[in-house]
């Protein structure tokens, strides 16, 4: 069966959107596929790279983008939603001559992963797969009152954006001419009008890399806590903050890295200060992936409080690394770590001060019982081992060639 994948974010070695649309191709080539991914000219030759490694893959990668008039849209983060619905526009066109000439069966969108944003493959006339897709997600508002007005600003046009998407006609077409929608999040399918939900399917798009796989870790030498991700207000890192000042009244030691880089650098540098740790928080920058994944081991525990991840790509690392996980118990995060790799906290109806002090607790808890945390490290390697790539996907094409069986 020949599949046309379309995804604008794909490429080997990457993580988080581009990294996702890598693995599908890969994965479902590996099913047995002949797969065809149409994504933005400038992914081809790292793709062509990556396939020249594996061997016997049906892969054929067709790249395209706009004309060099148009691509002036694509200018920082304001212009990339409409550069990205006119390349959607134009992929579109291209896969009609594409599959006039080829003749796919499936056509499965892939990224970008968010469910505001639409896509026009339906409109091939084959079996349409949208997803997985999430962004539904929303940050608690007992959580956002301490932060800048700016972000609280944000959030609220975000809130907006997501009410308003039920409007657009365009995404309706979307999941009307969907033959299945993947979506991540419960909160993600409550933004999905309901006369679609019966051609839902929960399916997760975070799992572990198979190379990527560590042994147990050792125990690190003193409670060392690590962060890794954009410096973004929504990754609840001024959470983890407030928890390591807490903690450190009990924990004098505890050190809390923060790997990664981000607009939100220079408030989260004085939020730091204003408590009174910055001599506890390394702060590294942004580092290489593979990088990143060698300190894993020297860690007690990731800690990733985001207030509306729709994945959470690190949590995954993080458990491949035997890694124990704190976050809160909502979104992406929330939805996959299974109860016996870390602490959930919990946030429906609580202030700010209380999930603070939760995590605190929990961190607490790591730092201080090294059998739990040796218990937790081999739940998340166990569980880092369950939910690979190949597993991920296969769950998924399983539905999908249940659905074809019956039109």
């Amino acid at each position: 069966m020949k599949v046309l994948l379309s995804a604008y974010a794909c490429e080997p070695g990457k993580g988080s959107e581009p990294g996702m649309g890598w693995h599908w191709a890969q994965e479902i080539a590996r099913l047995g596929y002949e797969v065809h991914v149409l994504t933005r000219a400038n992914n081809v030759a790292a793709i062509e790279r990556g396939l020249a490694e594996l061997d016997g893959l049906r892969c054929n990668i067709h790249g395209y983008d706009l004309p060099r008039w148009a691509r002036w849209w694509k200018k920082g983060p304001r212009g990339v939603h409409l550069y990205y619905l006119l390349w959607q526009w134009g992929a579109y066109r291209r896969a009609r001559k594409l599959h006039a000439a080829l003749r796919f069966d499936l056509v499965h969108h892939i990224t970008f992963a968010v469910y505001r944003h639409p896509s026009f493959m339906g409109r091939l006339g084959i079996p349409f797969i949208f997803g997985p897709t999430g962004g539904g997600e929303y940050s608690p508002p007992a959580l956002l009152r301490s932060l800048p007005r700016r972000a609280r600003v944000a959030e609220w046009l975000r809130s907006t954006a997501n009410s308003a998407a039920s409007l657009d006609p365009l995404l309706r077409a979307t999941f009307r001419q969907a033959t299945l929608v993947f979506y991540k999040t419960p909160e993600t399918l409550e933004q999905i009008p309901v006369r679609f939900h019966q051609k839902c399917i929960c399916v997760q798009d975070v799992a572990t890399d198979k190379d990527d796989l560590a042994g147990m870790p050792a125990a690190a030498d003193k409670p060392r806590f690590l962060f890794a991700g954009r410096l973004l207000y929504w990754k609840g890192i001024h959470l983890a903050l407030r928890a390591m000042a807490e903690m450190r009244q009990s924990v004098p030691e505890a050190i809390l890295t923060i790997v990664g880089d981000g607009r939100d650098r220079v408030w989260l540098h004085g939020l730091a200060r204003q408590l009174g740790i910055d001599e506890a928080v390394d702060w590294r920058g942004q580092l290489p992936r593979k990088e990143v994944l060698g300190i894993y081991a020297s860690y007690t525990a990731f800690v990733f409080p985001s207030l509306h991840d729709s994945g959470g790509t690190v949590v995954m690392e993080a458990l491949s690394q035997g890694l124990p996980v704190v976050c809160l118990d909502i979104a992406g995060p929330g939805a996959i770590l299974p109860e016996d790799c870390g602490f959930k906290i919990a946030v429906q109806g609580r202030t700010e001060e209380q999930v603070v002090h939760l995590l605190a607790e929990a961190m607490k808890q790591l730092a201080c019982d090294k059998e739990l945390r040796r218990k937790l490290a081999a739940n998340a390697l166990a569980a880092a081992r369950r939910q690979t790539w190949q597993a991920v996907v296969r769950h998924a094409y399983e539905q999908v060639e249940k659905v074809l069986v019956t039109q």
